[in-house]
């Protein structure tokens, strides 16, 4: 006799809800923070590692929002240390990052975000790339996919967040790679009007709208009704 379902197997979730608010308490903390996701580059269809620089707290929320906007699943690796403070966080993707084999199993079906740098670290240059993100792809079977991420404040009153995929490397590749994509990010976020996107991006994802923008109608009402020019 089959045994009941556990609590995490399809159909067996009691808490569906719980993965339900979650998944919506995530969307609208970018959504309502940020000033938007913007997307460039050969996004990758079907199973993927991303090995994404990993220079602000956002960066998970940012890859999972985008991987909804391309259809694909989403799994991030994440120290045992973090998980076991925020275990809740396993119902939007979150996988141990000594549960190889399920993180395997993830990137066969979605993206599995993989940070090479490890934790958090300081804004600006790549950090030093470890083996991990290469050695999943390879067990997997699937891409590669070297990823630079900013989260930056720009002339609109929220951060907003920049995503430039490159194309699938090899892991010896992986570091030179991710680092000619981040230069590449740097490069066009200097030279772009700081109030438009650079060329070449696509807004996966609305977000918070500066107060700029928000009172664009009732100042031209105004300026309407008072005759000021």
């Amino acid at each position: 006799m089959p045994g009941k379902p556990r609590s995490g197997q399809a159909g067996g979730d009691r808490h569906a809800w719980a993965t339900w608010l979650l998944s919506r308490s995530v969307s609208r903390s970018v959504r309502g923070a940020l000033g938007g996701v913007w997307v460039r580059g050969p996004v990758p269809a079907g199973g993927a590692v991303l090995a994404p620089n990993h220079h602000s707290w956002w960066d998970g929320y940012v890859l999972r929002e985008a991987a909804l906007w391309a259809g694909s699943g989403f799994a991030v690796l994440m120290g045992a240390r973090q998980l076991s403070r925020f275990p809740f966080l396993r119902r939007v993707g979150a996988v141990r990052a000594d549960e190889v084999r399920a993180g395997v199993r993830r990137a066969r079906v979605g993206w599995l975000v993989v940070f090479p740098e490890g934790a958090v670290q300081p804004a600006g240059p790549l950090r030093a790339v470890q083996p991990g993100a290469a050695w999943i792809a390879g067990a997997a079977g699937v891409p590669l996919v070297p990823v630079a991420l900013r989260v930056v404040m720009r002339g609109a009153q929220a951060p907003e967040a920049f995503v430039r995929f490159g194309w699938p490397v090899t892991g010896a590749a992986l570091e030179d790679a991710l680092q000619r994509e981040l230069a590449a990010l740097d490069a066009e976020l200097l030279d772009s009007d700081p109030e438009a996107p650079p060329a070449g991006y696509l807004r996966a994802v609305p977000g918070r709208a500066s107060r700029s923008e928000r009172v664009d109608l009732p100042s031209r009402l105004l300026t309407l009704i008072t005759g000021d020019r």
